[in-house]
């Protein structure tokens, strides 16, 4: 009877591996057919589960739920006309003059080479910056000729983005009203030893990795914008945006944001992007150890290796939404096994 079971058991640990790859392998090439609805319908997935948290608080006070939920969304919407009439316009004129800036930023950048090489050779140092020179020359060349049609580009993105935003406001409005019977026939065909364990372990992580992360990425603007402003940096608003949003991205997300901003910083004025890199850290250290704990906690409980891999695993299945979800997922497959194994001990206890 043992050794039966030890067999059984090696071919489901077996079987598992290949079954878990094709899977998949068939949820990359769904996602690569049908990229655009589903990361559509993905975001309005996540922003309807934000907005359930105060459509419940609208019911508590004895209003029916399609009167919440058109409540929450006017508010939604009146601060996304708000942040629309008077962030993005600021957002997109410093992205523009950012563009229009770099390259006279590359041609600080080699003029301050060419210094650098020649204080070298007055000290009779072997130092030859003439690679990195002619690398810069390059990119300045192509980058002029890049402007023009990156700008065309860069207007109609924003077409098309306004349009995918309507869709995805108004399909999370029908998410918010029927939801929970989309919700409920999507795992209703499941055992419900797995079905509830599973259902409960999405919800938690879910809700609290997306609304922890973005808190996180609101104090990282907040706090980094008047530091930026006070530091006279150029481009403070797009640049403290830009490291926010990073911070969306677990793990990576905060060095990439900052290592970018310092990058650019660099270009122009090097003690002015140390002291840029000094103030992000400082904030993301405080963010990490102080902040960070008290929202995350350790809900998720995976390794950190297993959500390195996970976050890789999604960026390449779905790019930048796939390392947004990645996390939460990961999280909620953990829980749920271990839910599954703790059930299982306890009825082999029983018995």
């Amino acid at each position: 009877m043992h050794r039966s079971a030890s067999v059984q058991r090696l071919l489901i640990y077996g079987l598992s591996g290949p079954i878990i790859a094709l899977n998949l392998a068939l949820l990359y090439l769904l996602f690569r057919l049908f990229q655009h609805p589903i990361t559509i319908v993905s975001i309005a997935a996540i922003l309807a589960f934000l907005l359930n948290y105060p459509v419940k608080f609208f019911e508590r006070i004895a209003l029916t739920r399609p009167r919440a939920v058109i409540i929450v969304l006017l508010v939604t919407l009146t601060l996304l006309v708000i942040l629309g009439v008077t962030l993005v316009p600021m957002v997109i004129d410093q992205t523009i003059q950012l563009l229009n800036k770099i390259p006279d930023w590359l041609t600080t950048s080699q003029v301050n080479l060419e210094d650098i090489e020649a204080l070298a050779k007055k000290r009779r140092l072997p130092l030859d910056l003439r690679v990195v020179s002619n690398q810069i020359n390059a990119n300045i060349q192509s980058l002029v000729q890049q402007l023009a049609s990156v700008a065309v580009g860069f207007a109609g993105t924003l077409l098309s983005g306004l349009l995918d935003m309507i869709l995805v406001v108004v399909l999370a409005f029908y998410m918010l009203l029927y939801g929970d019977r989309v919700w409920s026939g999507l795992f209703y065909f499941l055992p419900p030893h797995i079905r509830f364990p599973l259902t409960t372990s999405l919800q938690l992580n879910f809700h609290y990795f997306f609304l922890s992360q973005i808190l996180l990425a609101l104090f990282m603007v907040i706090s980094l914008t008047p530091i930026f402003l006070i530091l006279k940096v150029p481009f403070a608003l797009l640049f403290a945006i830009l490291i926010g949003i990073s911070q969306l991205i677990p793990f990576i997300g905060a060095t990439l944001g900052i290592g970018m901003v310092t990058f650019l910083m660099l270009l122009q004025n090097w003690w002015l992007a140390v002291q840029v890199a000094v103030a992000a850290i400082v904030m993301q250290q405080i963010k990490d150890n102080l902040l960070g704990p008290k929202l995350l906690g350790d809900f998720i409980g995976v390794n950190p290796i297993w959500i390195f891999v996970a976050i890789l695993m999604g960026f390449e299945i779905a790019g930048l939404l796939g390392t947004l979800v990645a996390v939460p997922i990961a999280g909620t497959i953990k829980g749920t096994f271990d839910a599954i194994k703790s059930g299982n001990t306890r009825k082999n206890a029983i018995e």
